[in-house]
């Protein structure tokens, strides 16, 4: 059953791995699948769940943790060096998930069937950060080339948080895969 389970796992945590770059919580899912399965198998005589126990479940909470670090300070540094304000920083959060949604549905006719879609929801999502932080600061009184460098710099701190997410979710992986040798 372990050997069954393991690998449904790794490949549960892999399409988790990929919603980061839609800009969904995929390193939580991650963490999320992990505790589902170390809590739903049996343990073994030395009072540890089979394959995946305490100490590797702490590890890949530490990890999604230092994800979700990287990524709200890639983001926080963007808007921040071009002087964005608290509107245009939660616009472009929330423009960066409509975006990355709607980059799917536009990459769809690009005849590569997984990279097509992840790169428009990665590409959009920044788009959407860029066009949810201008216009929070055009709301905000800003004048239009204000709000294009904060847009800019949304667009650029989106891209590079959500780069330093998806690494750390890779180390997610790999540390679950490890805990099924050791």
């Amino acid at each position: 059953m372990v050997w069954i389970l393991g690998p449904l796992l790794l490949v549960i945590q892999f399409g988790c791995w990929i919603s980061v770059w839609f800009g969904l919580p995929g390193n939580w899912f991650i963490l999320l699948a992990a505790s589902l399965y170390a809590w739903l198998m049996p343990v073994s005589s030395d009072g540890d769940v089979t394959m995946l126990g305490w100490p590797a479940l702490a590890g890949l909470t530490f990890l999604a943790v230092l994800g979700e670090f990287g990524e709200f300070a890639a983001g926080a540094f963007g808007a921040r060096r071009a002087g964005g304000s608290k509107r245009g920083a939660a616009l472009a959060i929330l423009g960066s998930m409509v975006g990355g949604v709607a980059g799917i549905f536009v990459a769809v006719p690009i005849p590569i069937p997984l990279v097509a879609p992840l790169a428009g929801a990665f590409l959009f999502g920044g788009l959407g950060a860029m066009i949810g932080a201008m216009l929070g600061e055009i709301w905000k009184g800003r004048d239009f080339e204000a709000s294009v460098d904060v847009g800019k710099s949304a667009f650029w701190g989106r891209m590079m948080g959500t780069v330093v997410k998806a690494v750390f979710g890779m180390g997610m992986l790999l540390l679950t895969l490890l805990s099924f040798f050791y």
